[in-house]
Parts: structure tokens; sequence; C-alpha cells
């Protein structure tokens, strides 16, 4: 009996250094529980950030930024060929197709009314999410460009090439990211727009025709040109413009800096994003067409350059580091709207 009480006494002696004895204490513990967690939550990403690669980036736009797409006019030969490039991708990573598209949503010739000669197609692909799958994030960029002028090929590499090749990459990254059991919590679809250049009209006719309820869309991350580097960044390059981000959503805002101040630390320029800019860009590229539907968008953006929208905007002239860079900016922004434990609200008046 006599051991046993001794024994007893032991136990509590020794366990009492081992749990906190203070309020102090526990909190400490805590904190450095949860910032273990942070930490994981940030090297899971990392992980498949890490994937979006320059040279993964320079392959795809080499191909779709080449004299063989014809400069991808909407409804012409060119954008066929790409449209053929941007599905086979898609299932040769085994992205699924939205359900009844077969990835592709046809637009009628007479949609363009006149501005296009045959009927287009936005391209679909959807990682469903694991635990909030009606709330849908979108990642888009169109594909299409101008096609030929006067016999001259307007290759489009930065304008669009490089939004379209940069969504591959970051659809690849949340593909592989599922597969490994990590998969985003909200379901991401990624839309490749045709009809930008004439109009808005690809992303015109989806919001029209959403494949899911607009008001199941949680937000549009809209990449337009981000390969290049514009005459006031010329000695730093380090940077990307920003477009729409609080125009909607204070927390979508917040949510962009943070993303940025911990992983890709670009210099966000807000310069076109001021409602008084007379270039008026937040209604000029696809975003549009969600934001004035009521949800929240960012635009990512290089700036305009001495090719835009000449046959010399050309793979060889895009900063590949500077483009996966970017990209990522935009996958570890859209990981973190999918995997939060809210939705993002609209608490801001057009």
């Amino acid at each position: 009996m006599q051991k046993l009480v001794s024994f007893i006494l032991i136990y509590i002696f020794l366990f009492s250094f081992t749990i906190p004895s203070s309020t102090a204490q526990i909190t400490t513990v805590l904190s450095k529980n949860n910032q273990k967690n942070e930490h994981l939550k940030t090297s899971i990403a990392t992980n498949y950030a890490s994937s979006i690669t320059a040279s993964d980036l320079k392959k795809h736009l080499y191909i779709i930024a080449s004299d063989e797409f014809e400069g991808r006019k909407t409804g012409e030969e060119g954008q066929k060929k790409a449209t053929k490039y941007i599905v086979d991708y898609y299932k040769s990573i085994n992205i699924s197709a939205t359900d009844g598209f077969n990835y592709l949503q046809n637009i009628p010739v007479n949609y363009f009314k006149g501005r296009a000669k045959n009927d287009s197609e936005n391209i679909l692909a959807f990682i469903k999410g694991t635990e909030k799958p009606d709330e849908i994030i979108v990642i888009s960029a169109h594909y299409d460009h101008v096609g030929i002028i006067n016999n001259e090929i307007y290759n489009g590499a930065d304008d669009d090439g490089s939004g379209t090749v940069a969504v591959l990459e970051i659809a690849e990254a949340f593909k592989m990211a599922k597969d490994r059991g990590n998969g985003p919590k909200r379901s991401i679809l990624f839309i490749n727009f045709t009809g930008e250049e004439i109009g808005l009209m690809g992303a015109k006719y989806y919001v029209e025709n959403p494949v899911f309820p607009l008001e199941n869309t949680v937000t549009n991350l809209n990449i337009d040109m981000i390969g290049r580097v514009d005459e006031k960044y010329t000695n730093n390059p380090n940077y990307i413009y920003l477009i729409g981000a609080d125009r909607l959503s204070s927390e979508l805002h917040q949510i962009s800096e943070n993303v940025n101040a911990t992983y890709t630390k670009l210099e966000l320029d807000y310069t076109y994003n001021d409602k008084n800019d007379p270039n008026q860009y937040y209604y000029r590229s696809d975003h549009y067409q969600f934001a004035k539907n009521n949800i929240p968008v960012i635009f990512y953006f290089n700036g305009v350059h001495d090719d835009y929208h000449k046959p010399t905007d050309t793979p060889d002239k895009i900063n590949y580091d500077l483009l996966a860079k970017r990209a990522q900016l935009v996958f570890y922004t859209a990981w973190e709207l999918a995997n939060r434990p809210e939705r993002i609200k609209v608490d801001v008046k057009k």
C-alpha cells in the first residue's frame, strides 16, 4: 500500500511538469499549435504552386502562340486548333469536363452579331470541391486573339496566350493537389473564353448561360496579359497590376494582399483600379461580365507594351520566370478562397 501511494505521488509530481500550469502557458501552447498548422497549410500550398514552372509555361505558349494557330481569331481555324490543344491537355491530366458539356460550351455564330463568321467555343474544366462543392471559384483567361491582318499573323503571345497557359498550369496544380488528397473544399471552374477581342462575347455568353448558378459563383480571378513588363517597371519587373479586387468585396482585396505578402511578394500596383483612370481597364476584359452581376473579381494584368495588338507580340519576348510567379499568385489566391471556412462577402456597393 505504501509503495502504491509513493508511486501515485511521484506520478503526480512528474505529470505536473508536463502540462501548462497557467492560462498564459495554455495560450502559448495553443499559439504554437496554430503556428504549426499555418506552416503546414503554407507548405502544402507551396508544394503545388511550385509545379507551375517557367519551362512548362514556355512549352505551352510556343505552341498556343505559334504561326500554326494563325492568331486564334474567334470562329476561325486557328482558334479551333487552340481549342483542341487546350481540351486535349485537360484530358491528358484527367481534369473533368462539366456535366453535359464535354469541355465545350458552344456559342452559335448569330450570337456574335456579325463579329465572327462561325460558331465558337468556351472551354470548361472542373474540379469538384470536397466540402462545399456548390460554391464555385472561376479562374479564367481568353484564348482568342485577332487573327491575320494584312497577311501578318498576330500571335498574341502576351495577349492572351500568357493567361491561357497560366490557367492550364494552375489547373494542373489543383489537380495534383486533389490526386494527393488535398483537393479544394470549394469547386474550381477553369474557363478559357473565346470572343474577348470582339467585345467580351464568350464571357457574356457564359454569364447569360451559366453552367452553375451565378449566385453560387464566389469570385472570378481573370488573367489577361501577365507575361511582359511595361515601361514603368522596366528596371523593376517584380510587379503586377490588380484591378477590381476591392470594387465589390473588401475581404477579397485583403485576402489578395495577405496571400501576396506570404508567398509571392510582388509589388501590387493599383494604378488602373482607380475609378478615374482614363484607360478604364475594369470594363475591358472578361471579368467585367461577372462583376456587373455582383460577383467579386480580380483582373491580373501587366500593362501594355510596344507589341500590344501587333504581329510582334511573340513568345520569344515573354519573361517566363515572371509569368510563373504571377501565375503562382493566382493559384495561391484561389487556394485561399477555395479553402477558407467562410465564403467571401459582397460588402461594397457598385
